[in-house]
């Protein structure tokens, strides 16, 4: 007796069709951890530079995000919105958005000012928090947004006061008309004078980056691809007679 392969068109068209698939599927998040390994370098790179000065001049969000910067001006007191469904150490919450005005210019940046309870009972109370009179120095970290939580039908006008699911600069710049900056400063370090705004928690979370989860599906993509070809080829072969 003798191992002899038989061809079969059909078992062979679904192998092409799994190991293709397994293949882009495997592709794509072999890229996917490649970004997040060069985010990662990124915010690496960016928590040990010296802060960037911003001085009221336009500036990509890609050239500064995730950089650690500093910057000069005033709060505008009369502009903050509020982002919901932003929970803190199992607490509801929101995130406070305010414009500040950068000192000498006419541009501002949104500053993500810190998370603050939401009262129980109320649901749209706002929370009581102070903001710092004149002209405060603050430092935080850059990023193109201040997160992105999901949201049914489209988003409402940004109004002072507003509570929303998302917000973003541009669309603050369209609704206020003001001019913003592109991006969003998380504040960290205390603004001057320290304690005004003690209220506020600046406990922001670390970015999920999850490369070893990509590459773990990478893996199985890949996997599940040679395991189609091997299970092609020894179902292909069957005992013949030795003539």
């Amino acid at each position: 007796m003798v191992m002899v392969f038989r061809f079969k068109l059909i078992p062979f068209v679904a192998t092409l069709l799994v190991v293709a698939l397994g293949v882009q599927l495997g592709n794509w998040q072999s890229r996917r951890a490649e970004q997040k390994t060069a985010l990662q370098d990124k915010l690496s790179q960016g928590a040990h530079a010296t802060p960037l000065v911003l001085d009221g001049a336009p500036l990509a969000a890609d050239t500064v995000a995730w950089r650690r910067v500093t910057v000069s001006g005033v709060f505008v007191r009369d502009w903050p919105v509020y982002l919901d469904n932003r929970p803190y150490q199992g607490r509801a919450g929101f995130y406070l958005l305010m414009p500040f005005k950068i000192a000498g210019s006419t541009m501002h940046v949104l500053v993500a000012r810190g998370w603050l309870p939401r009262d129980p009972q109320v649901r749209d109370k706002l929370p009581a928090y102070a903001t710092p009179d004149g002209v405060v120095t603050l430092q935080g970290v850059a990023r193109h947004n201040a997160g992105h939580v999901m949201e049914l039908g489209a988003a409402p006008p940004l109004a002072p006061n507003a509570i929303v699911q998302n917000a973003d600069p541009l669309q603050l710049a369209r609704d206020s008309g003001l001019t913003m900056q592109p991006f969003v400063v998380e504040q960290g370090a205390p603004a001057q004078p320290a304690g005004d705004d003690a209220q506020l928690v600046r406990d922001w979370p670390a970015p999920s980056l999850g490369v070893e989860k990509h590459q773990g599906y990478a893996f199985q993509w890949y996997a599940l691809s040679a395991m189609a070809v091997i299970f092609f080829v020894v179902n292909g072969f069957r005992r013949g007679k030795t003539k």
